[in-house]
């Protein structure tokens, strides 16, 4: 393995609130000493880096963030060919050599959203209330095989008529791992997911 820092993947539909989460993550990682890169994966644009960017200012680094372009779906640059991704690393780790995490963001619009072990140390997978509680049941391998099950949007949940202790239900059924509700608008649960990560990730 060509990196040296540890990783954690970002996956989930679009909309489920990947980038709110990594934003209101990278300021939790930092009160806590934390030198931290983000990359965000997406097929054509660097729309998410650039919005990361300018909301990490004078947070992190700019040439802490990072888009890639994968130029087809964003699986395929973080499950099949992560080869983009690892380089991009790279460069992270030129820059900051202390660099202690970084964050992939990659979306995708169904539940198969999984990144490659050579990635990331760990995975978690975004889902949110807005989607519908039948999100969980469906037992794509985003739900039942990330490390971390992230259940977003929770404010939204009374009104689209998504039932939030049924979708937590479905995920304790269908999963062996731990399950998150966070609502980034008011950082609920996002103190959780930080704990997440540096216990097993960093301090396991």
């Amino acid at each position: 393995m060509s990196r040296q820092v540890a990783t954690v993947g970002i996956g989930g539909p679009v909309g489920s609130g990947k980038t709110s989460l990594v934003r209101a993550l990278v300021p939790r990682l930092r009160e806590d000493g934390l030198q931290v890169g983000v990359i965000a994966n997406d097929i054509l644009t660097q729309e998410d880096a650039d919005v990361l960017r300018e909301s990490f200012a004078g947070l992190i680094p700019p040439e802490l963030v990072a888009g890639v372009e994968t130029g087809a779906c964003p699986h395929t640059g973080i499950r099949e060919d992560p080869s983009m991704n690892l380089e991009q690393i790279d460069r992270f780790l030129e820059i900051e050599p202390d660099l202690d995490l970084v964050l992939l963001e990659s979306g995708g619009d169904n539940l198969a959203a999984t990144f490659n072990p050579e990635l990331a140390d760990y995975f978690m997978y975004v889902i949110s209330t807005a989607e519908g509680d039948d999100i969980p049941r469906k037992r794509g391998p985003g739900v039942t095989e990330a490390d971390l099950l992230v259940i977003n949007k929770t404010d939204l949940a009374p009104h689209v008529g998504a039932d939030l202790d049924l979708m937590l239900d479905d995920a304790d059924e269908v999963r062996d791992g731990p399950v998150v509700t966070t609502n980034c608008k008011t950082e609920d649960g996002i103190d959780e997911v930080a704990a997440e990560i540096q216990g097993q990730v960093l301090f396991a």
